[in-house]
């Protein structure tokens, strides 16, 4: 099979796989979303529990504590009643102390069990509103429970479908090599096929060796990038533009100078030409008296020469 059918079948199967496991993100993801009401649910069970443990355990001293006072009730009405029917001095104020004593117990006990009765009221209001947030709470979690089953056979259906796109379009890859690298790249990457511009692959942007790029740009098997493991195809829109960049169209010819220009051009020439005469004549000028100069200087020695052989 020719590469590029193969990167257009991979094309196709990239759509389908993403959607697949986008849809397998969400309905493993569902299950997750009541968690938080869970938690909630057994936070507040928890609280119950405890609230109605309290609530037992006052209710059992507040118990408790009407039988104290009950017993200072009996004992001081009975030191009364005693009072009345003393004979003696001693035996009055014995009775006298049995009824003081029974007063201040009567007072301490009805006082803690005005506290008790208290608190026992406040945990009752308490258990009543926890139990009611309970129901609650567990109406909400078996309504969202039944919208997630929902969405979850949703999301089942859909995937069956997908997976039987997936099937059609493997037989026609017919390369389990291929598929396997492909899967793994989209459940990390949507995008699993990049192009190669300028040598640099487009999905992590880095610069490709130029052996490896060229064997991309011939289409000489599927290609995956070394860094990113994605799979390459060679942009040639890239390729044509930077041609076009350095086209000689794009120069233009010699036809397109105006006139003008040429002119200025051999305007500027003639300056420098008559610039390098005038140079040239002053060269000559000084080289000719130069010349005398030597020359004089020549037939001097001359002279001497001659003088010397006479």
């Amino acid at each position: 099979m020719v590469t590029q059918d193969v990167i257009e079948i991979l094309k196709k199967l990239q759509d389908i796989l993403v959607k697949k496991y986008d849809l397998e993100a969400k309905r493993d993801e569902a299950p997750k979303q009541l968690s938080n009401q869970k938690d909630l649910l057994e936070k507040t069970q928890k609280e119950f529990i405890e609230e109605q443990t309290q609530y037992d355990s006052i209710k059992e001293k507040v118990s408790k504590l009407k039988e104290d006072l009950e017993e200072a009730v009996k004992t001081r009405e009975e030191g009364e009643k005693g009072v009345a029917n003393s004979t003696t001095h001693r035996e009055y104020e014995a009775l006298e102390k049995q009824i003081l004593e029974a007063k201040n117990k009567e007072e301490e006990v009805r006082k803690e069990l005005q506290k008790e009765e208290r608190d026992l009221a406040e945990l009752d209001e308490k258990l009543k509103n926890s139990n009611e947030l309970i129901t609650f709470q567990k109406s909400e979690l078996e309504s969202a429970q039944n919208s997630i089953n929902k969405k979850t056979d949703e999301y089942t259906a859909e995937l069956n479908q997908l997976e039987k796109e997936v099937e059609e379009i493997t037989k026609e890859l017919n390369n389990e090599e291929i598929l396997f690298k492909f899967e793994r790249i989209i459940q990390r990457n949507s995008e699993g096929i990049v192009t190669v511009k300028n040598g640099v692959c487009s999905g992590c942007h880095m610069i490709l060796p130029a052996d490896f790029a060229n064997e991309v740009r011939q289409g000489d098997g599927i290609k995956f990038c070394p860094y990113c493991s994605r799979v390459l195809e060679y942009d040639e829109q890239s390729s044509e533009d930077t041609e076009d960049y350095f086209s000689l169209d794009s120069v233009g010819s010699l036809a397109d100078f105006d006139d003008e220009t040429f002119g200025e051009d051999e305007d500027s020439d003639e300056e420098k030409d008559y610039d390098d005469n005038l140079y040239d004549d002053d060269l000559s000028d000084d080289g000719s008296d130069d010349d005398d100069e030597n020359q004089n200087d020549d037939e001097d020695d001359d002279g001497d020469e001659d003088s010397d052989e006479e």
